[in-house]
C-alpha cells in the first residue's frame, strides 16, 4: 500500500530536511496539539493544478494547506491562536503574506473532519485573514499580510 513503511519515512525525513519545512507542529506547553502544512504555494503540486484553487495573481504566498487540530482539542476556540502562531513563524521564515483555503460550512452545520482539514473560515477571520477571492460559495481564498521579518 503506498503511503506506508519505509518509503513513507524516508520521504518524510526528505522533507523535514529541507531549507524551510513542509510544516509545523503547534504546541500547547510542551503538548502538541496541532500540525500545520505551508510552505510556497508552488511547492504544493497539487494545488497549483486545482481548477478550483487556482492561483489568483503572482504574489509570493506561503500557502497554508492543511491544519490538523488534536482530536481532544477540536472544537475549542484554539484555530485563530493555531493560525496566528503559524503565521508568527511564516513572517520570521521570510514570507510577506499568508494564504489559506478554508471551508465555510452552511449556516447551523459543522465541518466534518474530512472537509476542515483546510481551516474554517471564520478562524481565519477571527485570526486577521481577509477574503481575497471565492470560487465556490462555501470556498473562500484568505489572506493576512505578514510584515516578513
Amino acid at each position: 500500500m503506498q503511503g506506508k513503511g519505509d518509503g513513507n519515512k524516508k520521504s518524510m525525513k526528505h522533507l523535514s530536511e529541507r531549507e524551510k519545512p513542509p510544516g509545523v507542529i503547534v504546541y500547547d506547553g510542551d503538548e502538541p496539539v496541532a500540525w500545520c502544512s505551508l510552505g510556497r504555494r508552488g511547492e504544493f503540486r497539487r494545488l497549483e493544478r486545482s481548477s478550483l484553487l487556482k492561483r489568483i495573481d503572482d504574489e509570493p504566498v506561503c500557502a497554508i494547506t492543511c491544519l490538523y487540530v488534536h482530536k481532544g482539542r477540536r472544537g475549542s476556540g484554539l484555530l485563530p491562536g493555531i493560525l496566528d502562531a503559524v503565521c508568527d513563524y511564516a513572517a520570521s521564515a521570510g514570507y510577506p503574506v499568508a494564504e489559506g483555503y478554508p471551508v465555510e460550512p452552511s449556516a447551523g452545520k459543522r465541518a466534518g473532519a474530512d472537509t476542515a482539514m483546510t481551516g474554517i473560515a471564520s478562524a481565519f477571520l477571527d485570526a486577521g485573514f481577509t477574503e481575497v477571492a471565492r470560487p465556490r460559495k462555501d470556498r473562500p481564498i484568505m489572506r493576512r499580510e505578514l510584515g516578513a521579518a
